[in-house]
């Protein structure tokens, strides 16, 4: 068996190891970057995750009623695979091309702390490294029902490349994955039918913004089927059928496919952990503290796989801590981590940073909000220059500071107005600047101008 000796050894190409590999590489220290999967080079993200499925958001939401849906639907994938293996590529050849990182193709598996076997074929590689990163990610759970492995039934992953366009979809699950892909299909023009086991869209969310997300999904054709568990999945001569259970008696639907946004799960199964005594949780994520760091040393976690909240950006912070410990002196924690925002692309997408009206309430605190339908802000026309009204503002501000605690943007440029609010809480931006700030027009920005001058205690 060959061996080799490195600096550090990066399990999985996800946002947070590849961007270490990288820095570590192109400061001198020898890195191994080992990937089971040449079509997954760059990540969960560039791959199959949040940049496909955005790109496929977009281009449904640019079809019309006249245009024919399965023919835009196969031109969208096909421009959906252009642009990810373009991004493929150039991840590939930004660690390809820096000397002293090495690209293993793979599958890993611990031997001991600071040592992992690599298998390929009947190829078997030996790597022992100072410091190991685990970066490897999470994929779609399957649920426990009957028929779950049916040809008919997709995962988040398989459904981008469904054919053909299913007339007639059902999506198991409403949270982040349920609500894009019911928006995506539903605009590319299927009809779409929600199943979920809550009384409402997105319990975490206030019921007016809750509803008004319903509301634009129902506009679009996604009918509801609330209070309803999955019992089992039949698949017949031309049609799947659904049986779902809703109080004390079942109910069965019928659908050309379906999908079960049923969450994510975490991928250490095969990794061999207990040989290197590397703890994890019940639901099988890495354990780590503030700092990243497993339970063995040397070792540490970044990504959804040691499981925090499963976004890019946040992988992207867990680079910057872990590499604050590999270069010694780091101070950098997940404690540091203030008003991360985070969006549901819908169209338009849903955004929220910090606290909302009913974290609010729950507070005791007294707190100020401010209110606006979209559509009803005089001083934000690009809402309605783009033809897209939908969604509404919300504000929260402590009374006695005038600092936002937190705010909630359904509406166009969600996802970066956002991003503007989320520094401002970081940085103590008060409410008053936010409001007599002095924005480009016509932007989404300026609804701030607009919106903040109605604040009113909670």
């Amino acid at each position: 068996m060959e061996r080799i000796d490195v600096d550090t050894l990066v399990i999985g190409w996800g946002k947070g190891g590849k961007t270490l590999a990288g820095a570590l590489g192109r400061h001198g220290r020898t890195v191994a970057v080992v990937e089971r999967s040449s079509e997954m080079y760059g990540g969960s993200c560039i791959n199959i995750n949040c940049v496909p499925t955005k790109d496929l958001v977009h281009s449904a939401e640019t079809r019309r009623d006249g245009d024919d849906p399965q023919s835009w639907f196969t031109e969208a994938v096909a421009g959906r695979d252009a642009l990810i293996d373009k991004l493929r590529a150039r991840n590939h050849a930004m660690l390809a091309d820096v000397d002293t990182v090495t690209l293993i193709d793979g599958e890993a598996r611990f031997t001991g702390p600071n040592q992992i076997e690599v298998t390929a074929g009947d190829d078997r590689l030996s790597v022992t490294a100072k410091s190991i990163i685990i970066n490897t990610g999470t994929i779609p759970a399957r649920p426990d029902i009957s028929g779950a492995d049916g040809p008919r039934v997709h995962d988040s992953t398989t459904i981008q490349h469904v054919q053909p366009l299913p007339e007639r979809l059902i999506i198991v699950g409403g949270g982040y994955v349920g609500l894009e892909f019911s928006g995506m299909f539903a605009n590319f023009g299927s009809r779409v039918t929600l199943v979920d086991r809550g009384d409402r869209l997105i319990r975490r969310e206030d019921p007016d913004v809750a509803a008004a997300v319903h509301a634009l999904l129902e506009e679009s054709g996604v009918e509801f089927v609330f209070g309803a568990e999955t019992e089992r999945i039949e698949d017949a001569a031309d049609a799947a059928s659904v049986t779902v259970r809703i109080g004390d008696r079942t109910r069965t639907l019928e659908a050309d496919g379906v999908l079960l946004a049923t969450g994510r799960r975490a991928t250490t199964d095969a990794l061999g952990l207990d040989a290197a005594g590397v703890a994890v949780d019940e639901r099988g994520f890495v354990v780590v503290d503030e700092f990243l760091r497993a339970s063995v040393p040397g070792v540490f976690a970044v990504g959804d796989i040691n499981g925090g909240p499963q976004f890019t950006y946040v992988s992207l912070d867990d680079y910057r801590i872990v590499l604050g410990q590999l270069n010694g002196g780091g101070s950098r924690s997940t404690a540091d981590r203030v008003a991360v925002p985070s969006t549901i692309f819908l169209s338009p997408p849903l955004a929220r940073v910090g606290w909302n009206e009913t974290r609010a309430r729950e507070s005791g605190r007294s707190v100020l909000v401010a209110k606006k339908a979209i559509a009803d802000i005089a001083a934000m026309p690009r809402p309605k220059i783009v033809g897209e009204t939908h969604g509404l503002i919300k504000m929260i501000v402590d009374a006695e500071t005038d600092l936002v605690l937190g705010a909630t943007i359904f509406s166009i440029d969600a996802q970066e107005v956002v991003n503007i609010l989320a520094l401002a809480m970081r940085a103590g931006v008060t409410a008053s600047e936010l409001r007599d700030g002095i924005w480009t027009h016509p932007s989404s920005t300026e609804a701030l101008n607009e919106v903040l001058t109605d604040l009113r205690p909670l």
